[in-house]
């Protein structure tokens, strides 16, 4: 890659990362291909291609391209362990003198010209900045995020803001983009290509079981589909679980004495530390997004490694962890969104069952899905029963626990030969996207009024969010943040953001305190 970087244009460099990509054993596919060439075109491009399918290879070229043209380039991940693995591999490619990284806790390199952050950093810049925000190239990784209803915004306001930059949009679950393809290409002028479908390079087997699930495991294991993951609503559950596995015999004396070379002196703590060491030790791991990130890394070194034959978690893995897995066990059809317990859409589902299969190590990837307990137990009682149609007849079927909906095979069968929905958008005005705003040199109205109205949201809601936004201005007047001309302040400490959860909390209080004492 090094032979690459030097001042050139997009056309030239295009046919030299080709090459370099087929000496490295990554010859291009046609969608990565047809991607590439709209990039250097310089166009925006929609890519919507499988799991597995090398999108992140498309980022790189255009980050090479970007940098030949010495155009900033931002890449944003929806967490902070995705950001931090994209640094780090960003880092091998282009150096680590030209690559930073920004999570909002912390910042490394922060004026590099290629930039890793979350999707909120790039949005808080862009409010605050518009489009007189230094970036020429924005790669998005899981772009179905658009879709989320807390965290949308931040996957659509650098698409209104920053009309100077060219856009990558990634994910394998995005659905029909027309509609956004069309607004970018109104707000910044540049042709938006939508390179989509495709042959997953490693396909896909779906099977819906009624087996226990350790049964369902030891089945997976002597067939040699391991690693398997198993996804669960809940980290408890998650963890739950692990311990509940550790009466399988997953690896052999060999094997653990390997995982225990490869942890070495790795220093586990009291707690959850120490019931990880046996997990790890007994060939299973547990991930999820609540454990300390070394935790996590270790997991994924080790599954990386070959060590690990289990690894049970929640939904992390479905936002591009590379970790290999060869099997994706499903626990459960139904999950809790935050509100209330509902089945998975077709886009949650394809997210998860889409980590199956490895590229370049896997010729098909397993997803397995197994029926809720009742049904299970159901089951079971009707084998005990065989034939007899006295016992068959005294048999009272267990039903689903209420409140939670219930899942079937023709659940499975719908979610699992869907398409994923169209994205719709999540757009909201909130205390801290004014405050950001207010820091534009052209004032804070007529900048806000363009961002709630030329959002892909429905005329009714813009016009309410208008009104939000009004109510919200006061507050922050009323709390001596802004002042009456609208602007910040200018004794308000230089690191003061609303961005945290309590922030309106404390807002209200700063109102209730006595300015003079």
């Amino acid at each position: 890659m090094a032979d690459l970087l030097s001042p050139r244009e997009p056309e030239e460099l295009l046919e030299q990362f080709a090459a370099w990509a087929a000496q490295g054993g990554r010859p291009l596919y046609p969608a990565q291909e047809d991607a590439l060439l709209e990039l250097a075109a310089g166009s925006h491009a929609i890519v919507g291609t499988p799991t597995g399918s090398g999108k992140s290879l498309i980022a790189v070229g255009a980050t090479l391209f970007a940098l030949g043209q010495g155009r900033r380039t931002f890449y944003t991940a929806p967490i902070k362990a995705l950001v931090s693995e994209k640094f780090f591999d960003l880092c091998d490619l282009f150096g680590a003198d030209r690559v930073g990284m920004l999570t909002g806790d912390a910042a490394v390199n922060a004026d590099a010209p290629i930039i890793c952050a979350t999707a909120e950093v790039l949005a808080n810049l862009a409010l605050r900045e518009g489009a007189d925000t230094d970036v020429g190239l924005v790669c998005m990784d899981e772009f179905h995020y658009y879709g989320d209803r807390d965290r949308g915004w931040a996957w659509q306001v650098p698409l209104i803001e920053l009309t100077g930059a060219q856009f990558l949009l990634m994910s394998a679950t995005l659905g029909d983009t027309t509609r956004i393809a069309a607004d970018l290409t109104r707000r910044t002028g540049r042709p938006a290509a939508v390179v989509a479908g495709g042959e997953r390079p490693v396909p896909l087997e779906f099977e819906y079981v009624t087996t226990p699930i350790h049964q369902t495991v030891e089945v997976l294991l002597n067939q040699g589909k391991a690693p398997v993951y198993i996804v669960h609503p809940t980290q408890a559950g998650a963890l739950e679980r692990a311990q509940a596995l550790m009466s399988l015999n997953v690896c052999t004396r060999e094997e653990k004495r390997a995982i225990a070379e490869q942890i070495g002196g790795f220093r586990f703590t009291a707690g959850f530390g120490r019931t990880l060491s046996r997990l790890v030790r007994h060939g299973i791991g547990v991930h999820h997004a609540g454990m300390l990130p070394r935790y996590r890394r270790l997991v994924e070194q080790l599954t990386r490694a070959g060590l690990l034959k289990v690894v049970c978690g929640t939904d992390t893995l479905g936002v591009g962890i590379n970790v290999p897995i060869r099997s994706v066990l499903i626990t459960s059809l139904v999950k809790f969104d935050g509100r209330r317990m509902r089945v998975l859409r077709a886009r949650e589902f394809h997210q998860i069952a889409g980590r199956a299969g490895r590229p370049g190590f896997d010729t098909c990837g397993y997803v397995v899905v197994q029926a809720p307990e009742h049904e299970i137990e159901n089951e079971r009682l009707l084998a005990k029963a065989g034939d007899d149609p006295k016992k068959l007849r005294r048999i009272t079927r267990k039903k689903a626990p209420e409140g939670i909906p219930n899942w079937n095979r023709s659940t499975f069968d719908k979610v699992a030969s869907a398409q994923p929905e169209i994205l719709e958008s999540r757009f909201d005005v909130n205390h801290a996207m004014v405050f950001n705003v207010a820091h534009r040199a052209e004032g804070l109205e007529s900048a806000l009024l363009h961002l709630l109205t030329d959002n892909d949201e429905q005329p009714a809601e813009q016009e309410a969010m208008v009104e939000r936004a009004a109510a919200i201005q006061e507050s922050l007047v009323a709390a001596g943040v802004l002042g009456h001309d609208l602007r910040v302040v200018d004794d308000l400490q230089a690191d003061f953001a609303l961005n945290q959860p309590l922030s309106t909390f404390a807002l209200a209080a700063i109102e209730l305190l006595d300015r003079e004492s």
